[in-house]
């Protein structure tokens, strides 16, 4: 069941900016990834789904935070329908992040007061997501869209938080164009958490990025 309200999780994504995406299939890897984001002051970590018996390493990434990473809100994307959402939010999922808008996996969230980010590309879209309930949208693929979609949304609906992900990259003038067009957060991957030339990840440089990034967009916002 989830530990923070879809508010608060709103809320948490708002005040950092930034949202790692991350997933491995060993747990002890995922473990530490996981930490390096945290101690780097994220506070929020959206495991992606793209693995066989993923559900497995989110379970134990789940107590693994609960135990030893306080405050830290675990969600889980790429989610593509109600059953998978539902699967997760039993395991502990503190949000569900989708490719694309789908209402069966907001009637779901909803019915748990989960908070759901659908991918979202026309604001026709948008729209409805929010009628559906949607508290922050994930605009995907951003770089197809760039910050100046989310500069025309913001006009006719000033109301709307969009949080683009894909095309963020970690440097002050990527952060800068997203922020200043009106992005309430930013969704970064494999840009953000990259593995080395063997394979292992630098833990160190993950955590020293994550706080770089997460300064950057505080300073943007002031």
């Amino acid at each position: 069941m989830a530990q923070f309200s879809r508010i608060e999780v709103a809320q948490v994504m708002k005040e950092t900016g930034l949202v790692p995406l991350f997933y491995h299939k060993d747990v002890e890897v995922s473990k530490k990834v996981l930490k390096a984001c945290y101690d780097g002051g994220a506070r929020l970590l959206e495991f992606t789904s793209r693995g066989d018996f993923a559900h497995e390493i989110f379970a134990a990434l789940v107590k693994y935070a609960v135990a030893e990473l306080p405050g830290m809100i675990l969600g889980v994307g790429s989610v593509t329908d109600a059953a998978a959402a539902s699967l997760y939010m039993q395991l502990g999922a503190n949000f569900i992040v989708t490719p694309v808008f789908r209402e069966d996996i907001a009637i779901v969230c909803n019915r748990r007061k989960v908070m759901w980010s659908p991918g979202c590309g026309s604001l026709t879209e948008i729209a409805r997501a929010e009628e559906m309930g949607c508290e922050v949208v994930k605009l995907f693929p951003g770089e197809l869209y760039g910050p100046a979609f989310i500069n025309g949304i913001k006009g006719p609906q000033p109301w709307t938080t969009i949080m683009p992900t894909g095309g963020v990259s970690p440097t002050k003038e990527s952060l800068t164009e997203w922020i200043k067009a009106g992005a309430v957060c930013v969704g970064m991957g494999s840009k953000l958490i990259k593995p080395e030339s063997d394979g292992n990840f630098d833990l160190n440089k993950i955590q020293s990025l994550t706080k770089e990034c997460i300064d950057i967009i505080k300073e943007l916002k002031q």
